[in-house]
């Protein structure tokens, strides 16, 4: 089918364009490279360089025979937007579109405005798109875990029923977002629900755990098909951050006392689960919510994984407690639903320890990528 995928040049983005272009499906991969943007403005670059959409395609046209199309512009602007619709005709849209860092939405006024205004103004945009110029495509959009805090119950996944005063009903599971970002996510599905009820739209929402790894089954070794690796607290997240500190001998910056504990998964395992999600759309009128996650981990748990890699490969690898920038709970109840993927046929890639070996032995191939004043930027969630 036709697929248009918005922010398709992000560290999902990209490789999932190339993912289901090996699946056969027509793909258009849009950015206007808003991470780029922000990573040179607060010197946060990946630890090695990444070509730009317009190189990617081209690589991957060599390595695969496969065409991924691209256009570069602001989804922001309702004018770029409707063009590469109206040109396009997507069957489904994959929304990826969104600044994706919860440290950058809490790093001052100026990021947060940025962080709100681009997150929903995008969202609405494609709401808006998929109405006028596309009414029957299916929408996969791009949640978070996020979302749902850390409540002391089991979280389902998306929906929950409630006996209240002798009467039933289905709602949305409750959301707590801990940082500006998420809360960004939690008005998307809301702005969504709205409009499918109202507009009859047909969109699943993937509420995403943290993703780690770089290498897919389309990269192979060539690591200029690879996406972005970042190792700074901004847009790092924790195992890949974990693995460059490692590498450069820098203590591991664990916050707190480490009993955070979230869902997982591997790059891989993400793409399989947006292909899933693509090949088997739902009907009009309907708002499906799938937890995407593997495996669930506290922070102590992946500071010890990275810890027994480095052993096995010569590094010797040490934890730092640091005093908690972010304002959340350390200690908590954790259990996630995530049956919905598993059902439509996820074959999950367990944190095994050969995928962390590999992932440590890929890091250490671009050691000398890596500059240590970008490991600790001091971001703080509390004013």
């Amino acid at each position: 089918m036709r697929v248009l995928i918005l922010g398709g040049d992000g560290y999902i983005g990209w490789p999932t364009a190339m993912h289901l272009s090996a699946h056969g499906h027509e793909v258009l991969a849009a950015d206007n490279y808003l991470r780029r943007r922000l990573m040179r403005e607060i010197d946060c670059d990946a630890l090695f360089p990444v070509p730009n959409l317009h190189e990617r395609a081209g690589l991957w046209r060599e390595r695969s025979g496969r065409d991924v199309r691209v256009r570069v512009g602001d989804l922001d602007d309702w004018g770029f937007m409707a063009e590469v619709f109206e040109e396009f005709r997507p069957e489904s849209v994959i929304h990826y579109a969104e600044q994706p860092s919860a440290p950058y939405s809490m790093l001052d006024r100026r990021a947060a405005d940025l962080t709100l205004r681009n997150n929903l103004g995008v969202t609405f945009n494609v709401i808006h798109a998929i109405s006028q110029f596309a009414p029957d495509a299916h929408l996969v959009k791009l949640g978070t875990m996020g979302e749902y805090g850390t409540p002391n119950i089991d979280i389902e996944e998306g929906w929950i029923e409630i006996e209240h005063k002798g009467r039933k009903g289905r709602f949305l599971f409750p959301r707590a977002a801990g940082s500006l970002y998420h809360t960004t996510k939690v008005l998307d599905t809301d702005l969504l629900w709205f409009y499918v009820r109202t507009w009859d739209l047909r969109v699943t929402d993937l509420m995403q755990g943290p993703v780690y790894g770089l290498a897919t089954d389309e990269t192979g070794d060539d690591a200029r098909l690879m996406s972005f690796l970042n190792y700074d607290e901004v847009f790092g997240t924790v195992l890949n951050r974990f693995m460059v500190q490692a590498v450069a001998g820098h203590p591991l910056t664990v916050y707190g006392k480490g009993g955070q504990t979230r869902g997982y998964l591997h790059l891989k395992d993400a793409l399989q689960c947006v292909r899933l999600a693509v090949e088997n759309p739902v009907e009009p009128g309907a708002l499906r919510v799938l937890n995407q996650f593997v495996e669930t981990f506290s922070v102590n748990d992946l500071a010890a994984r990275v810890r027994e890699s480095g052993a096995r490969l010569g590094l010797d690898v040490t934890v730092n407690n640091l005093p908690n920038p972010r304002k959340e709970m350390e200690e908590h109840y954790y259990n996630p639903v995530h049956t919905g993927l598993l059902e439509l046929g996820l074959k999950p890639t367990p944190l095994s320890d050969e995928v962390m070996d590999e992932m440590l032995r890929l890091t250490l191939r671009h050691r000398d990528g890596i500059v240590p004043e970008r490991i600790v930027r001091g971001v703080k969630w509390r004013r």
